[in-house]
């Protein structure tokens, strides 16, 4: 599917500038951008909902240690 994606001048000269520099081309930098975010939103949920689980547990140790 195609879509149009607005850049300001400056932001259109970095992504060029980051494409040259990586040798890829401008439509292959955004998306492997993209499925960077994807993975480390996709970890950052993981890692919520194990601390969801974990947290609880060891409650009562963490307070008696007090704060970092």
């Amino acid at each position: 599917m195609a879509m149009t994606l607005r850049l300001t001048d400056e932001e259109n000269q970095r992504l060029s500038d980051l494409a040259e520099a990586e040798g890829r081309s401008k439509q292959e930098v955004i998306r492997l951008a993209l499925a960077d975010r994807w993975a480390r939103m996709q970890q950052e949920e993981k890692l919520g909902e194990v601390l969801g689980r974990v947290l609880p547990k060891y409650r009562g140790l963490l307070d008696r240690l007090g704060p970092a």
